[in-house]
Parts: C-alpha cells; sequence; structure tokens
C-alpha cells in the first residue's frame, strides 16, 4: 500500500478515534466467477472482530450486497453494516437492521429487467431486494447487450427513478435516491461512529462517492487495484487489504505495550 499521508503506525495509534469502514467484494475479498462463491480467507474474521473491538464497535462494512448476504459470507460473526448501497443500515451488532431511503423497486420494471438476463445462459440474474443486478463475468460478451437493453427499458420509461450502477463485469440497477455515501453520511451520525475520523477502503465506481465525501469528516480513502483520484493511497489487490489490516492490529497492540 502506497499513501501519502499515513502509514500503518500513523494509524495504529489513533486507532481509538477512527472509524473503520470497509467495501467487501474486490476489497476485503478476492472476487470470485459468481457472488455466492466468494470466500472469507482464514484470519479475516478475526482481523476484523479485533478491529470492531479496539474501535469501540466504530467498525462497518459497505456493500451493495443485502445485510442477510453480509451476515451469511461471515457467519458466524456479525458486524455493524451498511448494506444494499445505503439501503439498509445496522449500526451495531446488537441493533435490529434499519431501512434507510429505500423504497422498493416497481415490480414490473423489475420484472422488464431480470428479462435481461435470458440474453445469454452465463448471464446471473441477483435479487437484491433494492437492486436487480446482473452478472456477466460468465458471459464477458454480453456487456454491450445488457447495457442496450437497460437503455431501451429506461427510454420507454424516463420517469422511472432509477439509477444504473456498473461495476467490474456487473451492470447493477437500483431505485435512486440512497448511495452508498449517504448511507455512510447516516451511519456517521451514529455512536460509536459520531465524531470520529473515517477511513474508508474500496475498489469500484460504486465506491468513488464514499470517496469524495470523507474529507467532510476529515476522514481518509483507499482505493484498491487502480489509483482512484482525490485517495490517500491504493493497494494492488485485495489480499495486500488483509495483510495491512492485519499489521494494523498488530500494530496497535505494540503501540499499547
Amino acid at each position: 500500500m502506497t499513501s501519502e499521508k499515513l502509514t500503518v503506525d500513523d494509524l495504529a495509534r489513533r486507532i481509538g478515534d477512527c472509524a473503520v469502514l470497509l467495501d467487501i467484494d474486490g476489497t476485503l475479498l478476492d472476487l470470485a466467477p459468481t457472488p455466492r462463491e466468494v470466500w472469507v480467507p482464514l484470519g479475516l474474521a478475526k482481523t476484523l472482530s479485533q478491529l470492531h473491538e479496539r474501535t469501540s464497535g466504530a467498525l462497518a462494512l459497505v456493500s451493495g450486497r443485502s445485510l442477510n448476504d453480509i451476515d451469511l459470507i461471515f457467519a458466524p460473526e456479525q458486524f455493524p453494516a451498511v448494506g444494499g448501497h445505503g439501503a439498509e443500515m445496522r449500526v451495531s451488532i446488537n441493533n435490529e437492521a434499519v431501512a434507510v431511503h429505500a423504497p422498493p423497486m416497481d415490480k414490473e420494471l423489475k420484472r422488464r429487467l431480470a428479462a435481461i438476463a435470458k440474453l445469454s445462459s452465463g448471464i446471473l440474474l441477483e435479487d437484491k431486494g433494492y437492486s436487480l443486478a446482473l452478472h456477466y463475468r460468465l458471459a464477458p460478451n454480453a456487456e454491450k447487450a445488457i447495457y442496450e437493453a437497460v437503455s431501451l427499458i429506461r427510454a420507454d420509461l424516463p420517469n422511472a427513478p432509477i439509477e444504473v450502477l456498473p461495476g467490474k463485469c456487473v451492470c447493477e440497477i437500483k431505485h435512486s435516491g440512497f448511495t452508498k455515501a449517504s448511507g455512510v453520511r447516516e451511519l456517521m451520525t451514529h455512536e460509536p461512529f459520531r465524531g470520529r475520523r473515517p477511513f474508508f477502503i474500496g475498489d469500484d465506481v460504486t465506491d468513488e462517492s464514499v470517496f469524495a465525501i470523507m474529507p467532510d469528516f476529515g476522514g481518509l480513502a483507499f482505493s484498491v487495484g487502480r489509483r482512484a483520484q482525490g485517495v490517500a493511497g491504493h493497494f494492488d489487490e485485495p489480499r495486500d487489504v488483509r495483510a495491512w489490516l492485519a499489521r494494523l492490529v498488530d500494530g496497535e497492540a505494540a503501540a499499547n505495550r
């Protein structure tokens, strides 16, 4: 990881005053052919649990996945989280999930979007409740056809309150009005996150809205796989993020000895 502003030791000394915000797919976890095939490497859940403890609960996963999906991936561990691109939020592991600005997507619109998956047997349809994702990692040649089909539907329904999120081999369509950034803003109004200096690590286009608001909280953003505009540093791949977080925990422990 390269950073012009903070080292691991710097953050380790300040971790008690920080909020740790982490994207999942492509950031903590390596991407897989399908969303169900991702796996949590040995030691990661322990690292996250230690960071959760040492920040007094101010660690949150920030993902396009639903809270239920996040919990299944990290089971039996649970963490505070912003799910569904800001549609859902759990501010602590002892709280019920709270929906935030998340009206349901129109059923007929969802049906029409879902039909796009029939363009190729390799397109995987994922209904996240607040959004619909069309994964084409197994059918990369279908990318253009997918986006053209989505554009036709949007042209036919110009007043539909939807937003298209291009990702890594995925086209996701969600209700407009909420984003990962709006979810993080809401999260930062709650204890134990309120008043802390956040740092956020993400990899995709959908994470850029969170990168952009980090200065509003005196925080820092780090990108994965590319150097996104305005970030303090970047990691080459998820395993580098995992190793850095593990060193952060070790450094914090050393600082307290």
